[in-house]
């Protein structure tokens, strides 16, 4: 007996409408799976039920499968231009190209670990040898990289360094000044040795302001015309 044909409108009831959704939902996924292995294709699958929720079914990484999209759709000739592939296929090299872009994707496919359960040891090796080649280059320049970078935070560093010498420097003599020209209008020996030996002077240039206030004490004290006249 001929199952009988199921006419496809919208099913009213919310009971069969789910459960029908639920069903074909999966059947979905399921041939989209199958489809993804037997041709090694990249399948993307986005469903929204009629309540907003999500359902996604992807081969590989879903957000490769859209930007992969996005770009191609960007590319998609206009309609009064020749497509690039039919240019290809009607000129003499076209045949080759696609043969490299072929090639050159199963190699990118194998660096990245893919499709390489069918390679030999040989082949395996010169994948090995390949990435190997890779990472060395990579890593010396990483190093290099690191070097330049270390080298210029040296430069910084000497220059904030000699910056800050030049300042302590001009902070020492502005100090060192204003120390002399205010011992240099105290007449008073106790207090200029003090403000001496606050600004870190040798002992001797204390003992020679001491010498120098004790020796005009006795002068004026030896001669007492000079103090009358």
């Amino acid at each position: 007996m001929a199952r009988e044909k199921i006419k496809i409108r919208k099913i009213d009831n919310a009971t069969a409408r789910q459960v029908t959704f639920s069903k074909r939902r999966k059947g979905l996924f399921k041939k989209a799976q199958e489809l993804a292995i037997l041709c090694d294709a990249e399948v993307g699958l986005i469903i929204f039920s009629s309540t907003g929720k999500l359902f996604q079914f992807s081969s590989s990484s879903m957000k490769e499968i859209i930007e992969k999209h996005s770009l191609q759709s960007k590319n998609i000739p206009r309609v009064d231009q020749p497509s690039l592939v039919l240019q290809l296929d009607n000129s003499d090299d076209g045949a080759r190209l696609n043969k490299q872009a072929a090639e050159l994707t199963i190699q990118l496919r194998n660096l990245r670990g893919e499709n390489i359960e069918n390679l030999d040891i040989e082949q395996l090796q010169k994948i090995e040898s390949t990435l190997e080649c890779g990472l060395s280059r990579v890593l010396e320049k990483k190093e290099q990289k690191i070097v330049e970078q270390i080298n210029d935070l040296q430069q910084k560093g000497l220059k904030l360094i000699e910056e800050n010498a030049r300042l302590r420097n001009q902070i020492s003599a502005l100090h060192v000044e204003t120390t002399w020209e205010s011992v240099a209008g105290n007449t008073d020996p106790e207090i200029a040795e003090n403000a001496v030996i606050e600004d870190g002077q040798s002992s001797e240039c204390v003992s020679n302001i001491s010498h120098l206030g004790g020796s005009q004490d006795l002068n004026e004290s030896a001669d007492p015309s000079l103090k009358l006249g």
